[in-house]
């Protein structure tokens, strides 16, 4: 078993450093446009809910169907429970796995809870409620696989505000089911 997860994660590696170096990105940085694109939201009323940075969606998680938050091409976003409330843990190996979001001025669309960019050693990685995001490289839009991989956790609107940030929790979304996530 061993044996096959360290080939698909090897694989994984692989791949993500195959695409981003095709697509003249830093290895392990997600942005949410295309590399070389023009294409800039000036402000969160003139994003739409497909071009904002954060933004929710409903899908499976395991059996059961959440709503999520993911990013402006539709992929699921994590957080790493390891993480601190000003810096991110993600690095090397598992960055090249679990792509930072990134972006300057982040918006959101369909959320309640707060949305920030916040500095870090690769760039202004974006936050929700304080918790740094990550996509996962086996992910398409709509479809989560990385949910519990080595720590990460997909990202509910409703999750809690990070301890040691100075933001107040948000007030709940529209009703969906918990199903543990959001925590």
């Amino acid at each position: 078993m061993n044996h096959r997860r360290n080939a698909i994660i090897g694989g994984a590696v692989a791949l993500s450093s195959f695409f981003a170096v095709g697509a003249g990105a830093a290895v392990g940085a997600a942005t949410p446009y295309p590399s070389g694109s023009t294409t800039h939201v000036a402000s969160a009323t003139q994003a739409s809910a497909t071009q904002a940075t954060v933004r929710t969606a409903t899908t499976q998680v395991g059996a059961m169907s959440e709503t999520i938050l993911v990013n402006a091409k539709g992929l699921p976003l994590y957080y790493y429970q390891a993480d601190k409330a000003t810096k991110s843990q993600v690095s090397g190996a598992l960055a090249q796995l679990w792509p930072a979001v990134v972006s300057a001025k982040p918006t959101a669309s369909g959320v309640r809870g707060k949305v920030a960019s916040v500095k870090q050693a690769d760039g202004r990685q974006v936050t929700y409620n304080g918790h740094f995001l990550y996509t996962f490289v086996d992910d398409t839009p709509g479809h989560v696989t990385g949910q519990g991989v080595s720590d990460f956790f997909v990202a509910t609107p409703n999750i809690r505000t990070i301890r040691g940030t100075t933001t107040v929790k948000a007030a709940p979304a529209a009703p969906a089911s918990s199903g543990g996530y959001g925590y």
